[in-house]
């Protein structure tokens, strides 16, 4: 089983963030924290924790779980142990931003359990990280680096967000050789998109700003994936690169389609064909566990077409790829010949040319 916990408190929203979020001056950690332990508490009885008995990884995003005091993540931490057992050698994942990390947090981090930091990064330029909406510095992430290195944190990942708007004139390949200088475990690589209610979505609808072509982030995608596997990583998952034996495993779970647990506003929650998900708002998830009633939004059963379309769209995501036999001949005959799959020892596996195409590809395939 695998476990995530969704904290939506930031000190400000990203120019590019859509995820559900709540801005707050001061974190309500002690309301959060109850609030967290009653949804857990009430998962308990589900039936499949009868196939996965211990939890194997547990992963804190958001948001900014570092906007939390370390005591909470350490409380949270005792009551999920209190009722399930970790696997051994569990991966605990934390979610934080350079500005929160300083060496007391760090200390209690690795003494609360948690094993993983995921450093929000992603940019080492001044001017693109004033118009993200960052709160850090870019100083701040080499301290952080250095600060989780000194309390004991033998795994970190970096996020970098690519392809902004060139009027930022950012230079990508130097963020990249920052990143790679820090020598991190992991590195995760996201592109730049515009949803509609979020500040660069009303930038981009007023003209203010403009979306990076197809040619120059596909050619900055491109540069990160060589310049990572030239400094050693293994570029496994279309949005996620990581020293052997350095795999994010939990979001390696949901491309295997393991059963996982969502706690928290907007969090999901998925068994086999069965998935769930939460109210987004945090003050409506609030009200809704202080008076006993669900925090689930909504739920579906996948179709078994639904279910076929998924195991095609998370196999092509992953340096493994899928059984040859799932996608026509034809089809990956085609994609090799343009140099956007390969195929080895009865398996296909999209190239990173391919992996810009991947919506497109499977698309394609849902209407053979």
């Amino acid at each position: 089983m695998h476990l995530y916990i969704h904290v939506p408190f930031c000190a400000r929203r990203c120019s590019y963030c859509d995820f559900a979020i709540a801005v707050r001056r001061e974190t309500p950690s002690a309301a959060f924290v109850d609030t967290i332990e009653r949804e857990w508490a009430g998962w308990q009885s589900h039936p499949a924790w009868q196939l996965a008995p211990a939890l194997d990884t547990v992963y804190f995003g958001g948001g900014t779980p570092s906007r939390l005091p370390p005591e909470a993540i350490a409380r949270l931490l005792v009551a999920f142990r209190r009722d399930r057992a970790l696997s051994p050698g569990a991966e605990v994942t934390l979610e934080a931003n350079p500005d929160d990390v300083d060496e007391p947090r760090a200390a209690a981090w690795r003494a609360a359990g948690v094993n993983r930091i995921s450093l929000g990064a992603q940019s080492f330029q001044p001017a693109v990280l004033e118009w993200m909406h960052r709160t850090h510095s870019a100083p701040q992430i080499d301290d952080a680096v250095a600060t989780l290195r000194a309390a004991g944190f033998g795994n970190i990942s970096l996020d970098l967000i690519y392809a902004v708007p060139e009027a930022l004139g950012r230079d990508w390949a130097v963020d990249l050789a920052r990143a790679i200088a820090l020598a991190p475990e992991h590195l995760s690589l996201y592109g730049l998109t515009v949803e509609t209610h979020t500040p660069l979505g009303k930038w981009t609808a007023r003209g203010e700003s403009l979306p990076a072509a197809d040619d120059r982030a596909a050619d900055e995608y491109l540069l990160a994936h060589q310049r990572l596997i030239a400094a050693g990583f293994e570029h496994y998952e279309v949005s996620n690169a990581g020293r052997p034996g350095f795999q994010a495993r939990h979001n390696s779970a949901y491309w295997r389609r393991a059963p996982f647990i969502g706690l928290g506003p907007s969090a999901h929650s998925g068994f086999g064909v069965e998935r769930a998900w939460n109210v987004r708002d945090w003050e409506e998830y609030r009200r809704r566990i202080a008076s006993g009633r669900t925090v689930r939004e909504e739920s579906e059963v996948l179709t078994p077409d639904q279910v076929d379309l998924e195991q095609l769209y998370l196999g092509l995501r992953t340096q493994a790829g899928l059984r040859s036999a799932l996608v026509p001949a034809s089809t990956a005959a085609r994609w090799v010949a343009a140099g956007w799959a390969v195929e080895r020892s009865g398996r296909l596996a999209l190239t990173p040319e391919g992996w810009l195409r991947l919506d497109a590809l499977v698309a394609s395939l849902s209407r053979c």
